[in-house]
């Protein structure tokens, strides 16, 4: 897991509290129903956030981010990963989140990943066309590669936290290797002291990001552990405090287009 159950976002309250929140189903292209959160400000930015959970999916941490980026004006929708195995729900600390985990497949994560973008183009979702992906973890990876062209959702921007950007355990290709392909600026939050991303791996995305000629960012905060991005690491909180920072700042800037 990429945090406790008890964990919550390092985020202060926005300066825009005026945010409408509630629960929706999407539906994905092979006809899955499956739940998402959407929190929609009073006075939108024009900027829609689709956020890429870690392992949990819907869980609250990530319905508080959402709420806090409508705080700054950011149309946000949450996506969950699982209704094809657990039906539309949000997820709770009980959820068996290993049993269905190894259920996960790239289609499945892309469908739904679509389904989000889609709902935030249409009228119901506020008609936003400028869209970034904001990812943790296995989202985060999920969040850069969404900016490929091979994707076709033409974002303004992702961001990544601790994404993994080395080849996946079956050999398909990462963020790395897939440099070249993207047409979305890039964002990448990492962590110093995260064993499962070492600085190589981090040194080597930076560099291909660069060599392919892609807008990017990639901070990396010395000692921070993976899924540093959270209250309780009270340790790493003014690097929480800079990364939010950073993601307002290129939020704004995918905003202003």
């Amino acid at each position: 897991m990429c945090f406790d159950a008890d964990s919550a976002p390092p985020v202060p309250h926005g300066p825009q509290a005026l945010v409408r929140d509630h629960l929706i189903t999407l539906t994905a292209r092979d006809g899955t129903r499956f739940a998402a959160f959407e929190a929609v400000p009073e006075n939108p930015s024009g900027l829609g956030v689709v956020i890429l959970p870690d392992v949990r999916g819907l869980y609250r941490f990530y319905i508080e981010l959402a709420r806090r980026f409508a705080e700054h004006g950011h149309h946000a929708v949450v996506v969950d990963y699982y209704g094809r195995t657990a039906g539309a729900g949000e997820r709770g600390p009980d959820f068996p989140v290993e049993e269905h985990m190894v259920r996960l497949t790239p289609r499945g994560l892309y469908d739904d990943l679509s389904a989000a973008v889609a709902h935030l183009r249409s009228p119901e979702g506020g008609a936003r066309h400028r869209i970034v992906t904001a990812g943790f973890c296995i989202g985060g990876r999920l969040a850069v590669l969404a900016g490929t062209k091979r994707a076709g959702h033409g974002l303004a921007g992702t961001v990544g936290f601790y994404c993994w950007p080395a080849p996946g355990p079956d050999g398909s290709p990462g963020p790395t290797r897939r440099a070249g392909e993207l047409t979305a600026p890039v964002l990448a939050l990492m962590a110093g002291d995260d064993p499962g991303i070492p600085r190589e791996h981090v040194n080597a995305f930076e560099h291909a990001l660069a060599e392919a000629g892609v807008e990017h960012e990639v901070v990396t905060y010395p000692g921070a552990p993976h899924s540093f991005f959270d209250v309780k690491q009270g340790d790493h909180a003014e690097a929480s405090a800079d990364a939010w920072r950073r993601v307002l700042a290129f939020a704004g800037r995918a905003a202003a287009g």
